[in-house]
């Protein structure tokens, strides 16, 4: 499991930054060309001046994991989860350090918060789910020292290997190469990322998973069972109320500079505007939520389309209003269910 570094989260936290010093510059270069002591002292200059900044704060936690100081890059972490609840990539981090000590129930209590801070987080999902398997792995390791004739619990056990040793690198952290480099805790030094490309995995090494303790073969390993075939999802009722209990909740998330609450009404395949990545999309939503200090979004006269694709066409008239801005336009939204909940998965101004 890999730690998210400082580009996918300045992406994030830019719209909180004033300015980025020149010092926090040459320490996050010097970090990615694995000159970690002066990283350390330049971060260390940046961070007397604006020792609140949360991305040299972020940065340095980063510098003190690859110096395999985990217990201080935890506290770094630990107090920008405190200071800035809002923001996932702290609680990930802390999840892989955790992860790195053999500490799985705090890893996954701390990936749970990230998603709840961020529900389509697509990293800390599939950290999570990492770390289930990993837990997994030991329960079945456990079940075979007790009884080494468990052939069920060695067939799934092998699955678990299968599964981590099917993949370069083995965990990942879902980090496309346009949101971060991947900066492993106990590898060489990161090189600096190449041209930025939509949802490609990025090259840099990635730290391998804890080695699982071999159990005593058996002679002739069981079939594994073919999985039930799942029954189609049942169709969604058509009710236009609950489309617009969701749409109100989001012009009010949106009106109380709620951003959280703001973002989890999109969905994780949200098509973005002009092609931009997610991280770019959300970091730009945040500047301009919060840069006002009073929003008031109000939807007139709603219109609820059910299309037989499954989806939902809501159109309305959107009235804005800030203590720096005033607009009216049409707004189209196009939603989709997932769960018992409807998500935003397009958003565009006209019909």
């Amino acid at each position: 499991m890999a730690l998210v570094s400082t580009l996918a989260f300045a992406c994030v936290v830019a719209a909180q930054a004033v300015a980025q010093g020149e010092a926090w510059q040459d320490a996050n270069r010097l970090f990615r060309q694995g000159q970690l002591e002066r990283a350390l002292e330049r971060v260390d200059a940046h961070l007397k001046t604006q020792p609140k900044d949360a991305r040299g704060r972020f940065l340095k936690g980063l510098i003190l994991a690859e110096q395999r100081k985990p217990e201080d890059a935890i506290r770094i972490f630990n107090e920008l989860t405190q200071d800035f609840p809002e923001l996932p990539e702290p609680y990930n981090n802390l999840a892989v350090l955790y992860a790195s000590q053999g500490q799985y129930d705090k890893a996954r209590a701390a990936l749970e918060m990230a998603i709840r801070t961020h529900p389509s987080y697509a990293t800390a999902h599939e950290n999570l789910g990492d770390i289930y398997a990993k837990m997994a792995s030991q329960a079945y390791g456990k079940a075979l020292q007790l009884d080494k004739s468990n052939t069920t619990a060695q067939t799934k056990l092998n699955l678990i290997k299968d599964l981590f040793t099917g993949s370069p690198g083995g965990v990942t952290t879902g980090a496309t190469q346009a949101d971060a480099t991947r900066i492993a805790v106990a590898t060489p030094a990161p090189k600096p990322p190449v041209a930025t490309q939509p949802e490609v995995k990025p090259a840099a090494p990635v730290a391998k998973p804890a080695p699982v303790e071999k159990p005593t073969p058996i002679a002739k390993p069981v079939p594994v069972a073919k999985p039930v075939e799942p029954k189609p999802p049942a169709k969604a009722p058509r009710n236009p109320d609950a489309v617009l209990k969701v749409v109100n909740g989001w012009a009010r998330a949106w009106s109380d500079n709620d951003i959280p609450a703001y973002l989890s009404h999109y969905a994780p395949d949200f098509k973005t505007p002009k092609g931009q990545s997610r991280a770019d999309w959300e970091a730009q939503r945040r500047s301009r939520i919060a840069k006002p200090r009073q929003i008031q979004v109000d939807i007139v006269s709603p219109k609820v389309v059910f299309n037989d694709n499954g989806r939902v066409t809501v159109t309305f008239l959107q009235h804005y209003r800030s203590d720096v801005y005033k607009a009216s336009s049409t707004k189209t939204l196009v939603m989709v269910r997932a769960g018992d909940k409807w998500l935003i998965q397009q958003e565009r101004v006209g019909g």
